[in-house]
């Protein structure tokens, strides 16, 4: 995501949150100071970004109910074998083929991998409106599923990927084990982020999301052997 895509992200969130100056410059990278503190919890080893200058780690908590700008502007809903199957059966059909058809959409994109490469990814995504097709990827779409009440229209079974987020995740090669790792997306569109002394303030987070985390990477991986998807590197 480029830091104008990210500059237009804040600029909408700062006429509903009060964003931290500092916050908002570490996510415009404007900061000379980042770097980043390792902590693993249980199977999952969390990058947490680290200001040196201020000693302040950047830590996160979700605003919800008052907050759903998450939903409010989707970039893309990657699905697992599981979502197919659960979101599926949750919006009646009968038949995931049937589903598949009729509420998905097959999208490639790029993301950009830990050691500053790019990994291209190919997978089923959930339409976020009903009409969205592969030229719709990356866009900023409000979820057709996002109620009034900001609530999700298909919860529980909405897509893992949103359980991840603020999260993103990956796997690594460490001596032919593979490693769960995650971090923080900072897209501009969240406005939980904040400052502290410590990351003792989201040691029960971590907990939950390394559980979480460590489930998704494991569906994810069974989905790209049932040949639903594909990574390579760019």
């Amino acid at each position: 995501m480029s830091q104008m895509e990210i500059a237009k992200s804040i600029e909408l969130l700062e006429k509903d949150w009060d964003i931290d100056s500092i916050i908002k410059d570490f996510q415009l990278g404007k900061r000379d100071d980042v770097t980043e503190n390792s902590i693993k919890v249980k199977d999952v080893i969390f990058h947490i970004p680290f200001l040196s200058k201020i000693k302040k780690f950047i830590l996160w908590k979700c605003y919800w109910p008052d907050c759903s700008n998450c939903c409010s502007r989707q970039g893309r809903l990657p699905l697992t074998s599981h979502d197919l199957i659960t979101i599926g059966a949750g919006m009646k059909y009968q038949k995931t083929s049937d589903f598949i058809k009729n509420e998905t959409v097959m999208a490639t994109w790029e993301e950009a991998s830990p050691d500053g490469g790019v990994t291209i990814m190919t997978g089923i995504n959930l339409k976020r409106k009903q009409d969205e097709t592969e030229a719709d990827d990356g866009t900023h779409i409000k979820c057709r599923f996002l109620d009034d009440e900001g609530s999700c229209g298909i919860h529980p079974t909405r897509p893992g990927v949103c359980y991840l987020y603020p999260f993103s995740t990956w796997l690594q090669n460490e001596k032919g084990i593979a490693r769960v790792h995650a971090t923080f997306q900072f897209t501009g569109d969240c406005p939980g982020f904040y400052l502290d002394d410590s990351m003792d303030s989201m040691n029960e987070i971590l907990q939950e999301y390394s559980e979480i985390i460590y489930d998704y990477n494991f569906k994810s991986s069974g989905t790209m052997r049932d040949g639903l998807g594909s990574i390579s590197l760019g």
